[in-house]
Parts: structure tokens; sequence; C-alpha cells
């Protein structure tokens, strides 16, 4: 069974850098260049959203909210997906999820891949927490 891990989140000052990962588990060959993948974030009674997203042939997508912030990249030979997050500000602060999904464009992914219906596999999140 495929399982998505995240780590690298933690607490710093706006202004600030994190970096988190994602490693998958549980699948034969390549995860990352197979599927699509995105960070997602979703605060206590808010609707996950879209933060980044790169499909299998590496196109990325950002929420406009991070874009020239945030880089989401991956490394298909250790089956891993990064997010980059530079000069953090106190609204980024959130839960961070790690998934995964078929079937979807970049565009597609970040716009609707939270939903119920949307990507198919997910982390159990990492806390981002920024400090003014």
């Amino acid at each position: 069974q495929v399982q998505l891990v995240e780590s690298g989140g933690g607490s710093v000052q706006a202004g600030g850098s994190l970096r988190l990962s994602c490693a998958a588990s549980g699948y034969t060959g390549s995860y990352t260049s197979t599927y699509t993948m995105g960070w997602f974030r979703q605060g206590p009674g808010k609707e996950r959203k879209g933060v980044a997203t790169i499909d299998s042939d590496g196109n990325t997508e950002y929420a406009d909210s991070v874009k020239g912030r945030f880089t989401i990249s991956k490394d298909n030979g250790k089956n891993t997906l990064y997010l980059q997050m530079s000069n953090l500000k106190v609204e980024d602060s959130d839960m961070y999820y790690c998934a995964a999904g078929s079937g979807f464009t970049a565009f597609q992914a970040l716009h609707i891949g939270g939903l119920e219906s949307g990507m198919e596999y997910w982390g159990t999140g990492t806390r981002v927490t920024i400090s003014s």
C-alpha cells in the first residue's frame, strides 16, 4: 500500500525558509514520475487548498499567494517530493499535506485536487508555524 510521509515542518519567523519533503513508499517503480503530486494546506474547519502541484512531466502550478516564494520539485530516483518555502509570511501558517493522484494535470490538481473526489493518496500532514 502506498504511503506518503511528510517532514520538514516547524516554526520559523516571518521572512525565514522551510523545506518540506514527502517520501513515497510501498510502490514498485518511480511513484513521483507516475502520479501528479502536490502540496495542499488546510486550517481548522477550512477546506483543503492547493499550494503547489507538479505532474509526471514536471509541469508545475502554484497558488497566487505563493508564486515567487515557493518552489515545488521532485526527485524521481528517491520517490520524494519537495516544497521549498522562502520569504515565509504569518499567513502561510497551516497544516501542509502531500498528495498524489492519477489523471490530473498540474492545473487540475491545484484547483480540484483537494476536493473529496480529488487526489487519491494523502500524507498525514506536517505543521508550519510562522511567527511575526
